[in-house]
């Protein structure tokens, strides 16, 4: 019986035209609830930017329940935020990737604990981030504004997805203790080496003592990946990147607009087959 599923966001469980979530996932995760499932979301974004999402699936300062934020660099309790996990950038590593960041043609997010700062916040990625998380632009060239702070990680923004696999190349002289992903087809992320979305699922399957084969993961992109391959069943929704659908162990016929996350429970949690 699986006991958790962790699950992405963004074009996984949220819709890509609305960022809603098909009443039909709702449903079905508190079928699975009922059965005594956690249903954690997993996200490259903070925990303040999921409380909407937390409040619409009840999770919302619930105690036993969790987040795992910043793609496995802190894990949270909901009930009264409870910091379980952090691990954070070296403030030196993330303001050399934000000093090395001003040659290329990238919008640039650092993420701290609480806010994220954005440089050359260009009017299609505003748009992106509408109803997603908090913002502030700033025009630093460096991150000195943000000394003695808590720096989660640094992401650098182009749609055009080769060009930032050029400029991770390029970094690295830089990247060796860095974990380097990709998310949302738009997105080169950095994290602390050993920091992602599936060692924040070990940790949180380990932390409530079970066993990760009783785990699920479900994704869409590259920052998923460890987390799929992680879990006990690791899952792609049927939108998801070409490189991420080979590693997963289920691919579900519908998208993250047809209500996938409901397919996978009802598959593999309620054996509605």
């Amino acid at each position: 019986m699986y006991k958790i599923i962790a699950c992405d966001l963004d074009e996984t469980l949220l819709k890509r035209t609305d960022r809603s979530i098909d009443p039909r996932d709702l449903e079905a995760i508190r079928e699975a609830r009922k059965l005594g499932v956690k249903f954690v979301p997993a996200t490259g974004r903070g925990f303040n930017s999921v409380r909407g999402t937390t409040a619409e699936l009840g999770l919302k300062d619930e105690a036993g329940e969790y987040v795992i934020s910043y793609n496995g660099g802190a894990v949270t309790e909901n009930k009264d935020e409870k910091l379980l996990y952090f691990q954070g950038l070296s403030f030196e590593l993330a303001n050399e990737l934000w000093r090395r960041g001003l040659k290329y043609n990238v919008c640039m997010h650092v993420y701290t604990k609480d806010m994220v700062y954005a440089y050359r916040l260009w009017p299609e990625e505003t748009a992106y981030l509408n109803n997603r998380m908090e913002i502030k632009e700033v025009f630093d060239e460096t991150l000195d504004f943000l000394k003695g702070q808590d720096i989660v990680k640094v992401l650098y923004m182009n749609t055009d997805i080769p060009y930032l696999e050029s400029i991770a190349e390029d970094l690295k002289d830089i990247t060796g203790d860095i974990d380097v992903s990709y998310s949302s087809n738009r997105y080169l992320e950095f994290n602390t080496l050993g920091v992602n979305k599936g060692a924040g699922l070990k940790r949180l399957a380990d932390f409530l003592g079970v066993d990760i084969n009783d785990t699920i993961a479900i994704g869409d992109n590259v920052n998923d990946l460890s987390m799929i391959k992680a879990a006990g069943l690791g899952v792609g929704v049927h939108n998801a990147t070409d490189d991420v659908k080979p590693e997963c162990d289920y691919v579900t016929e519908a998208t993250c607009d047809e209500a996938a996350v409901s397919e996978v429970i009802r598959k593999f949690i309620l054996n509605e087959n």
